[in-house]
Order: C-alpha cells, then structure tokens, then sequence
C-alpha cells in the first residue's frame, strides 16, 4: 500500500492504533491528545472505527516483515 503524507498538520484529540507485538499479536491503543497511550480491547477499538468521525488514516509499516497490516486513526468531536 502506497502511503502520501499530508503536507497539512492534522489537529486531533484522540489517535488509535492497531499494531503487532513481537509475538505476531494484534495490540490496540488509545492516546489522547498530548497524553501517554493506553492498551484497550479489540471491542474497543473495532467500536471507535465505527462509530468515531475520523479524519486521518495512516498505515504503518510492520518492523516485523511479512503480510501484516497496521494502521493508527486520528479522530475528533465537533
């Protein structure tokens, strides 16, 4: 997957990421805007993709190789 940065920077209150561990396992995370990430569940995550106004996408490369598909989205309210 071919990935362009935007040239704009993005304000957001809340990014999610869905990332591999070492172990080949699916990690989720939730980060407020200037705050520490936090581990949530796979509901958790799957419910914020549905139902959050997102307004950024990045996919992220996989440091592990292989046919792994990572991403982090960006979200705010209105």
């Amino acid at each position: 997957m071919l990935f362009v940065p935007s040239p704009i920077n993005v304000s957001y209150e809340t990014m999610f990421q869905a990332i591999v561990n070492r172990s080949g396992r699916m990690q989720y995370y939730r980060q407020n805007s200037g705050q520490s990430r936090i581990r949530i569940g796979r509901g958790d995550f799957i419910e914020a993709y549905n139902k959050q106004d997102i307004i950024a996408i990045k996919p992220l490369q996989s440091e592990l190789g292989g046919p792994v598909f990572q991403l982090e989205f960006y979200t705010r309210s209105h």
